[in-house]
């Protein structure tokens, strides 16, 4: 697994990375999550050595990581790194023999991604003849030419179009199954919900929350009721025990106790007119992200 522990990274006074300590595990997706400038990207970086530690470590399985190891990582920097006057192909050639692959080993891979991608057809175009979307995943197949055991994604999902997305993430989801590590960063919080299994919150160069996002939710010590009605909005005053997140016409949204009853909750749903459906359930990763970052 990649683990990093207490690392500290300075630039200047600020300290980006302030005594990180997370695991990712392997043959699972992790979502690297955070505010801008909480210090995704300069961890991210310290795993390829492209930002230097002023204190502790990033190791892959239990060991340094040294050259060796990075030639067996893929990275999707968040701004992106190819080289628009070349042609696909050619290009995906360069950066695997880069990674010490040979030709054959290279040519095998890519062929299979681009076929996989939509993108045999344009494999002999130059890149900046291709839409942002396709380049994006010219992008991402830069970094699956070594075929990786570690994949660091900087917000891959960015400007991509929801068909686009979904590719991706079944991409994502079939390379994991397959017995490869994955951390990405992303700000679509619904998106990461849906595809990760385990989840980083970062602030300020902090880990302010990490684990496995069933297990994150379940322990919560809060639970929330998406009340939907017809008629007149309900009376919520007489729950002392609920406060109103979110109201809107003919839906609102509670936020309760684990311990409230229900029943009672129920029953001041029922108090303006008819309940067409009434969803009890654990907080959303967007309501975890904002309560840890909040704390």
């Amino acid at each position: 697994m990649l683990a990093f522990d207490s690392a500290v990274k300075r630039f200047g006074p600020v300290a980006a990375l302030d005594g990180c300590t997370f695991e990712v595990q392997p043959g699972r997706i992790t979502g690297f999550l955070g505010p801008n400038g909480a210090g995704k990207t300069t961890a991210m970086r310290a795993v390829f050595g492209l930002a230097r530690l002023d204190a502790g470590t990033v190791s892959w399985r239990g060991a340094p990581i040294t050259g060796q190891e990075r030639a067996r990582f893929g990275y999707m920097p968040e701004e992106r790194g190819l080289y628009p006057r070349m042609r696909v192909r050619q290009q995906l050639l360069y950066l695997g023999r880069l990674c010490g692959r040979s030709d054959s080993d290279v040519r095998r891979v890519a062929d299979r991604w681009l076929g996989r991608l939509g993108l045999a057809d344009r494999a002999g175009d130059r890149v900046d003849t291709l839409s942002h979307g396709n380049q994006q995943r010219v992008q991402l197949i830069a970094a699956l030419v070594n075929e990786p055991e570690l994949l660091v994604l900087d917000e891959p999902f960015s400007g991509l179009d929801p068909i686009a997305m979904a590719a991706m993430a079944d991409l994502l989801a079939h390379l994991a199954g397959a017995g490869a590590t994955v951390l990405f960063s992303s700000h679509q919080l619904d998106l990461v919900e849906e595809l990760c299994e385990d989840v980083v919150i970062i602030d300020h160069g902090r880990i302010v929350l990490a684990g496995d996002l069933t297990d994150l939710r379940a322990a919560f010590p809060q639970r929330f009721v998406d009340v939907r009605y017809r008629g007149l909005a309900p009376d919520w005053s007489r729950l002392a025990a609920a406060q109103v997140v979110e109201a809107r016409a003919g839906q609102t949204r509670l936020r309760i106790g684990r311990d409230t009853d229900l029943a009672a909750v129920l029953a001041a749903a029922r108090s303006g007119g008819d309940v067409i459906s009434f969803a009890y359930q654990p907080p959303t990763l967007s309501e975890l992200f904002r309560q840890a970052v909040a704390a």
